[in-house]
């Protein structure tokens, strides 16, 4: 699973646990994710079954967060050489977020140039 060899790789990795992940890519590409944009881009399957229901029923009942207050991310931790794992103040730590993915959930990337 590791990145390919002309795939971006990040050369500076920044989590501010109230505001979000900041990433500076070896492409010169500054990337910044708020922590309510990775919470719901989440690719983890549980994430990924919620919005599945979400995009057929908008009438979904959301799952309620664990802890009260805004949401913060309580930590992170690579995954090998490709990926990060952040946990959540909702008790949510299962997505992994490849730097392939990260690339493709950037929000301020201009539409269709979001991947490597």
């Amino acid at each position: 699973m590791d990145a390919g060899p002309n795939e971006p790789r990040p050369v500076r990795i920044d989590l501010d646990r109230e505001r979000g992940l900041e990433i500076e890519w070896d492409d010169g590409r500054r990337s910044f994710y708020p922590v309510a944009h990775l919470r719901r881009a989440s690719p983890s399957a549980d994430a990924r079954a919620l919005r599945d229901e979400m995009a057929r029923n908008p009438l979904t009942v959301l799952p309620a967060g664990r802890t009260p207050g805004p949401l913060a991310a309580l930590g992170a931790e690579l995954v090998g050489n490709y990926a990060i794992r952040i946990r959540f103040s909702d008790g949510h730590s299962t997505g992994i977020y490849s730097w392939r993915y990260l690339r493709s959930i950037d929000p301020a990337a201009p539409a269709g140039t979001a991947g490597p």
